[in-house]
């Protein structure tokens, strides 16, 4: 029956009083590593500044005094900024919680957020003024609870003019006036309750739901982590351990989403890794980057591993310092992850797999194992207890699909003010992920749809989808049929050359699904036929680390079936 526990060894003791902020700014775990003398803990991208430990505590501390008898709850609308983090950990210090939102969003979507959090305060980028000061009014909070980063020429027309309050405003303030605050001490057992965070989910059904994630959430995914690497363990000579202080992190994945608030920086920062923050991700940028820094050290998802396996001007640098990849958010094709061996041949290759109602990383890249091209999403994390069901409700065997029901001491207490959700998701200590996998008997996990009796992988067709020059970008999902139990369909955004050749006729857009089918039944077993179809779509839905959201197009699917069979 597949059910699995993790195989990696065992878990660390995981400390439950202690914040965050408490966590990493403060404490020395048996597990962490002595970080090197010199080297920063953040590092900008932009002009090469580095940021050690003792300056983001000082900070943390002002932002932390002022806020204190200025404002309550925070809401982060923002890029990533140098003080992203320090704001986190501020709010930590005073108890309060962080929700990060996307720097996108519309005022609507920002209200929304605003009022699901009850946030009394915004912190904004000047970029973001305008839409935040509108979803702030919108919400009843005051003008002056609208807060801007610091940025070259702030403050400005941008951002109000000179009255505006900005972080270093407040920072300066706090470090002039005497402490007006204690910070907020756990008890023992606190942590597993204390909410850290409210981060919100892909809502694939409805509106975004806030995941509350408790502060020993995030603290038990970076030891999960940890032991799962052996970080600070001599288990091979220094050179060829994955994760060692005085090594550098990228750090372009946003930090108001779960992937880059945990995996990327804050585990980043326990290893005793230097994280240089990208405040705007642009390729060309990133690649000097890499050259520029030393990066040696890259946490991805899809789209970024697409630009690299296929941007020209990959070939124009030498990554070969280069020492780990994963990519995060959905599964990619042995194609993708060959070209990448081809470009890092000195990397540990693999991918990860996590969402945000498990704190982050559920499996990532076994330890035993250079480069996995295999497909799998790695192996289970320590102290993670995996099922596979069938929609009947029984447990699947191993190598069979359903869907992956897991067990961690990283998981979410449930969905703010949504009682129904959180017992439909979070079930007897179990959390349902929604996703259909297979699960072998080494706990590797395969992202899976069933064809004929034959398990496909999704990510190898997307991967052979690519390849066609028409596509731009693709998801594959299974639709039911009674003979075969699952068709692969794909949705297809076309290059915007053969997008006007679709739509100059029916017979165009017509001969391109026939191309598109057929590169892949030419490349491809026939099981793996795209038998139920190309669909063309503006775009792939996603959640902001890149991740597919392969339900909603399931859905979408089923939808397009429904009408055609009422139509007959």
């Amino acid at each position: 029956m597949a059910e699995i526990q993790s195989l990696a060894g065992p878990l660390p003791t995981i400390p439950d009083n202690l914040t965050l902020a408490q966590f990493i700014l403060d404490s020395q775990h048996p597990a962490r590593p002595i970080r090197t003398a010199d080297s920063p803990w953040i590092i900008d991208d932009r002009t090469g500044r580095g940021i050690g430990l003792e300056e983001l505590r000082v900070r943390t501390y002002g932002l932390a005094n002022a806020l204190c008898f200025r404002y309550g709850i925070i809401l982060l609308f923002s890029p990533n900024h140098v003080d992203y983090l320090v704001a986190v950990w501020a709010a930590h210090r005073l108890g309060a919680v962080m929700s990060g939102a996307n720097p996108l969003f519309s005022a609507g979507e920002l209200e929304y957020q605003m009022r699901e959090t009850r946030a009394k305060m915004i912190i904004t980028h000047p970029d973001s003024w305008g839409v935040a000061l509108e979803a702030a009014r919108a919400s009843g909070v005051p003008d002056e609870k609208v807060v801007a980063f610091d940025v070259e020429g702030a403050p400005d027309e941008r951002v109000g003019g000179p009255t505006c309050v900005t972080v270093q405003a407040l920072i300066t303030q706090g470090l002039e006036t005497p402490p007006s605050f204690v910070e907020r001490r756990l008890e023992e057992g606190e942590g597993k309750t204390k909410l850290a965070f409210y981060n919100f989910s892909s809502g694939t059904t409805g509106r975004p739901k806030a995941v509350a994630i408790p502060h020993i959430a995030p603290i038990a995914n970076i030891l999960q982590l940890a032991a799962h690497n052996k970080v600070n363990q001599n288990y091979c000579p220094w050179e060829e351990q994955r994760f060692r202080p005085g090594d550098i992190c990228n750090g372009a994945l946003p930090l108001y989403h779960i992937y880059g608030l945990v995996f990327n920086s804050h585990f980043s920062f326990f290893c005793g890794m230097s994280f240089v923050l990208t405040a705007k991700f642009n390729f060309i940028e990133f690649l000097k980057n890499i050259v520029t820094y030393r990066i040696t050290h890259l946490l991805l998802v899809p789209p970024q591993i697409v630009l690299l396996c296929k941007h020209p001007a990959v070939k124009d640098y030498d990554l070969s310092h280069v020492r780990y990849i994963t990519s995060g958010a959905a599964p990619l094709s042995r194609e993708l992850m060959e070209r990448l061996v081809e470009i890092f041949p000195n990397a540990a290759l693999g991918q990860s797999y996590g969402t945000t109602e498990t704190c982050t990383v559920v499996t990532s890249l076994a330890i035993e194992k250079k480069q996995d091209l295999s497909g799998s999403a790695g192996t289970l994390l320590p102290g993670i207890t995996a099922r596979v069901v069938k929609p009947d409700g029984s447990l699947a065997d191993f190598g069979e699909p359903g869907e992956l029901v897991v067990k961690t001491p990283s998981i979410a207490l449930g969905y703010s003010n949504n009682e129904k959700s959180t017992k439909e998701t979070f079930v007897d200590g179990w959390m349902r992920t929604g996703d259909e996998v297979k699960i072998e008997k080494n706990a590797e996990i395969f992202e899976m749809l069933k064809v004929r009796g034959f398990q496909v992988a999704p990510a190898e067709l997307e991967g052979c989808l690519l390849d066609h020059p028409d596509v731009a970008d693709t998801c594959v999902v299974g639709i039911t049929d009674d003979y075969s139990g699952e068709l692969p369909l794909a949705f297809v955004v076309l290059r915007p050359e053969a997008g006007k050749r679709a739509e100059s006729s029916a017979s165009a857009a017509n001969d391109i699904k026939q191309s598109i089918m057929k590169h892949v039944a030419d490349n491809k077993v026939a099981y793996k036929k795209l038998a139920g179809g190309v669909e063309f779509v503006d775009m792939i839905p996603k959640n902001p680390s890149g991740k597919l959201l392969r339900r909603v197009l399931r859905d979408k699917a089923r939808e397009m079936r429904a009408s055609t069979k009422a139509k007959l």
